[in-house]
């Protein structure tokens, strides 16, 4: 019984003894790693990721996901650089990120729930759509001098970031979504078994809606960090930023073939990832080679949860097969 016990503990916590063991590895390796400007820095920089992250939790939980973020994040940023210029309104910048992340994810869920596309074909789609656009918006030029936009990124509440009080308030909305509201249950029973999820009554379809439209917003608001954070409209910024959302989502543990996820575990995933960068950087790891060891821990990640799910199901073969001999 004790040992069960334990086993469960170990494999429930299992994200935050590994985030406590990187961090303890860090600490050792650099001395400047503890140092609180570089700590603040991560959080900084991690807050982007996150956001992101949350995006593709909610997809993955589904049994989808969204190759397009990092352009959209583009697209949203630069529109609200180019609102605020043009009205010197923060709020209006705001929305017009907003509404852009949503309306090009409302197109990702026509596309997947009602044309029945796979969600990579889609979102692959519309990850050239939506960086062809904010190219010829631009003209490929960067926006810059952006005044007093810049403070949602760079300014600072007290001793914490405004980027990360803001990441604590999503953080804060999601985890009720996903465990609080019939919604965010809803999730979990598409992910795990869509056809039996419908025949219960969940309308799949509208979940999938509500589900991009969400992922959106979060691009969007995303978009607009980034663009403050850097000082400029960037319309080639955040390339490559969908597999950083991925990569935190799988390494915290969301089961990449859905059912499976949770905020706790996001979170964990991203400060994982970024850890090892910052370590990587302190160190001088040649960038290219941090790629591979992202895309080596991506694959494992994988690996290791089909593998956890093959082992889950192989158990309750035997288990179902025991108890009809019994009988």
């Amino acid at each position: 019984m004790k040992n069960d016990k334990l086993s469960y503990y170990l494999q429930k916590f299992s994200i935050l003894i590994v985030l406590a063991a990187m961090f303890l590895v860090c600490s050792c390796l650099s001395p400047y790693f503890l140092k609180t400007n570089n700590l603040m820095n991560i959080a900084r920089q991690l807050c982007v990721g996150i956001l992101i992250a949350y995006g593709e939790m909610i997809l993955i939980v589904s049994g989808f996901l969204d190759l397009s973020v990092g352009s959209v994040l583009a697209l949203s940023g630069v529109l609200a650089v180019s609102a605020y210029k043009a009205t010197g309104s923060m709020a209006l910048a705001l929305l017009a990120a907003l509404a852009v992340g949503v309306a090009c994810n409302l197109f990702n869920a026509l596309f997947v729930g009602n044309f029945g596309v796979p969600a990579f074909i889609a979102t692959l789609g519309m990850q050239q759509v939506a960086r062809g656009i904010a190219l010829y918006y631009t003209g490929g030029a960067n926006i810059l001098q952006l005044g007093k936009f810049v403070n949602i990124g760079q300014g600072m509440v007290g001793i914490l970031p405004l980027p990360v009080l803001i990441l604590i308030g999503v953080t804060v909305v999601i985890w009720y979504m996903f465990n609080h509201t019939s919604y965010g249950r809803n999730l979990y029973a598409i992910g795990g078994n869509r056809k039996a999820a419908e025949a219960s009554g969940i309308n799949s379809i509208r979940s999938i809606y509500i589900s991009y439209a969400i992922n959106g917003l979060l691009a969007g608001l995303a978009g607009v960090i980034f663009m403050a954070r850097n000082n400029a409209g960037l319309p080639n910024g955040a390339i490559g930023y969908e597999m950083t959302g991925l990569t935190a989502v799988i390494v915290g543990g969301t089961s990449f073939t859905g059912g499976v996820g949770t905020v706790m575990g996001t979170v964990c995933g991203a400060f994982i990832i970024g850890f090892l960068e910052n370590i990587m950087n302190l160190l001088g790891v040649n960038s290219y080679v941090q790629s591979v060891i992202q895309g080596l821990i991506i694959v494992l990640a994988v690996a290791f949860d089909i593998r956890s799910k093959s082992k889950k199901s192989s158990k309750v073969i035997m288990a179902a097969d025991d108890n009809a001999g019994k009988k």
